[in-house]
């Protein structure tokens, strides 16, 4: 498969000029995303959980169900794709299999962390950390394990598990075992956002949680605190549910509903962003003649 998705990403990574990560829960949502002029997508985690199991962000998905999506995604954009693999999916050894597995898939980079598994999303109560020497082998096995360059991405949740100056220790670490780009997660205060680009020497991703612990910057903001991405893991999501809910809700209380309402994407829309024209052009050209009838 052509990388050039990978060194798209890399470049973007090395201007630190913190450019805007959208997640995408599924294939849809990514074609949204590239369709709207976003730069790059974000597979996650959290949110693949609860569209297509509809659970919390508890360490449900597996290694298959986050491949399928990664291709299915890969499938529709050219965007470099950031994939959430929570833990890796094991030890050491399993890290391997699964970078292995996603960047056959298509994914430009893989984000691993270091939770104990059952993981829990990273604004959630009750994390807890594999030791950082583990989490250290797991990148190390990771780096050893990709083949084109694959972009390794190691989060550390020790902000909220240990303490800020552990999370900024632990990502040292790792950046010194390989990891392209460091992930301090729920950080929560602007004096610790300040601080994180200014410690750690590989490019940082910084994670906007709509409701969650860490304060919400801009765009501009971020990039003069020397962020590379700035990643908007489920914002897609959460408009998605509240559409559903005002259009649904009409539904019920109106017991009809339109395209005139302004609650739903037009039919035509829709087909739009599935790229149905270029199906229908191709039925057209790969048409075989009827024989005419007797």
């Amino acid at each position: 498969m052509p990388s050039e998705h990978i060194s798209t990403l890399r470049e973007m990574l090395a201007t630190r000029r913190g450019v805007l990560l959208p997640g995408a829960p599924n294939a849809l949502a990514a074609r949204v995303i590239a369709d709207l002029g976003f730069e790059a997508v974000y597979l996650t985690g959290a949110g693949l959980t609860n569209m297509h199991l509809g659970l919390p962000d508890l360490g449900f998905m597996d290694l298959s169900q986050v491949v399928e999506h990664t291709m299915a995604i890969r499938a529709v954009v050219d965007l470099p794709l950031i994939v959430d693999a929570d833990t890796g999916f094991g030890n050491a050894v399993n890290v391997a299999h699964t970078i292995k597995m996603l960047e056959q898939a298509g994914a430009s980079a893989v984000q691993l962390e270091d939770q104990s598994a059952p993981k829990r999303c990273g604004h959630f109560a009750g994390k807890e950390l594999i030791s950082a020497e583990e989490m250290v082998n797991k990148v190390k096995s990771a780096v050893d394990a990709r083949r084109d360059g694959l972009v390794i991405i190691a989060r550390t949740d020790a902000c909220a598990v240990e303490s800020f100056e552990a999370a900024i220790d632990r990502a040292g670490r790792y950046i010194d075992a390989g990891a392209d780009i460091t992930f301090v997660e729920a950080p929560a205060t602007l004096a610790q956002l300040e601080q994180i680009p200014k410690r750690l020497a590989a490019p940082q991703m910084l994670n906007m949680v709509l409701g969650g612990k860490t304060p919400i910057l801009n765009q501009t903001a971020a990039a003069e605190m020397g962020f590379s991405l700035v990643l908007y893991a489920n914002a897609a999501l959460q408009g998605a549910i509240q559409g559903m809910q005002a259009a649904l809700r009409a539904l019920r209380d109106g017991g009809v509903l339109d395209e005139a309402g302004g609650l739903i994407a037009t039919f035509a829309e829709r087909q739009r962003l599935v790229d149905k024209p270029r199906y229908d052009a191709l039925e057209q050209r790969y048409a075989t003649a009827r024989p005419a009838s007797t």
